[in-house]
């Protein structure tokens, strides 16, 4: 079914930067509140917002302080160097007193019911699994976090983690090496739920190790996208916008989103690779070819939804809800 619940308020909201300091290091705090005053848009832990940076600059940032306070937002965001331009956005330009738009929030890394928790973290990883962990701990579930970085001083929030005594395990790689997922996970049971976010190696490590787990126990949130798809081979097809009543060619190495942008029907994007979720679109008629990383398999074989940031169609036309 599509996720009439995880995509949460679309509209913009003018926000402006209520404090800004560094956390760790490479990592920056950002806590932001509504320009008028007014109260935020209710979230649950796990969830993002999109920080509009620039019209074509659109990043997602986990929400990582108390869902309870709705006059405020906290975001952690990590400087990369290499990366698309977001973060060095926020690291060199945003200032205490700037106005910024953010979307959302939406939630597509929701925790579950469940009678035991583990958490592994890697990095940035750690801001979507901060709320969860303070939920888990005002309900007095079990839990453990497992949380590893290249040094502790690029490791946020450990202060604050601390406090939770030997729930928490930190796992700096210059002291401790990778974290030792045999010992952190331990052997296959029912009714546990794995929470891990991170590099994509971390993810793909505790995939691993908990691909005999019970069928649903790992929950993965991906920075990006779980395997790049080869684009040999792609052939056009047609694109009918059932609401809007617009029919587009998609072209080989076009996006249908930029062949709905070009025809003047606008798209909600964000990452642009499949892994946040802005861009679901419901699906009418046709087979989408999905490249995501966002969707579940249940999702993919249902075909009810797609991601047109970056899946195409294996049908030679879709009909969707646009």
């Amino acid at each position: 079914m599509p996720r009439t619940d995880s995509r949460g308020p679309s509209d913009d909201l003018d926000m402006v930067v209520l404090d800004k300091r560094t956390a760790a290091d490479g990592v920056v705090v950002v806590e932001l509140e509504h320009e008028g005053g007014d109260e935020l848009p209710a979230w649950s832990p796990g969830a993002h917002v999109d920080l509009v940076l620039d019209d074509d600059l659109v990043r997602q940032y986990s929400l990582c302080g108390d869902p309870g306070n709705r006059r405020s937002w906290r975001i952690g965001v990590l400087r990369k160097a290499g990366g698309r331009g977001g973060s060095l956005r926020v690291h060199d330009d945003l200032q205490t007193g700037d106005k910024v738009r953010c979307r959302g929030p939406r939630n597509n890394f929701e925790l579950v019911e469940a009678a035991e928790y583990v958490f592994v973290a890697g990095g940035i990883g750690i801001t979507p699994i901060l709320p969860m962990i303070a939920e888990c701990a005002a309900a007095e579930r079990p839990w453990r976090l497992a949380y590893g970085g290249r040094a502790r001083e690029s490791m946020a929030f450990v202060d604050e983690l601390e406090q939770h005594g030997n729930r928490v395990t930190l796992w700096p790689q210059d002291r401790a090496g990778l974290i030792d997922l045999a010992t952190e996970l331990g052997a296959s049971r029912p009714d546990v739920a794995v929470y891990c976010c991170g590099p994509e190696p971390l993810i793909d490590a505790v995939d691993e190790h908990c691909g005999t787990w019970p069928p649903g126990s790992l929950h993965v949130e991906r920075f990006r996208p779980a395997a790049v798809v080869s684009t040999e081979g792609d052939t056009a097809f047609e694109v009918v916008c059932d609401y809007s009543d617009v029919i587009v060619g998609v072209l080989p190495g076009m996006s249908v989103v930029q062949a709905l942008r070009d025809a003047g029907v606008d798209v909600p994007t964000s990452c642009g690779e499949g892994t946040c979720g802005t861009c679901e679109t419901v699906v009418l008629d046709g087979v989408p070819d999905h490249r995501d990383s966002y969707l579940t398999a249940e999702e993919h074989a249902s075909n009810e939804v797609m991601t047109p940031c970056c899946s195409r169609s294996c049908t030679p036309r879709l009909v969707l809800d646009l």
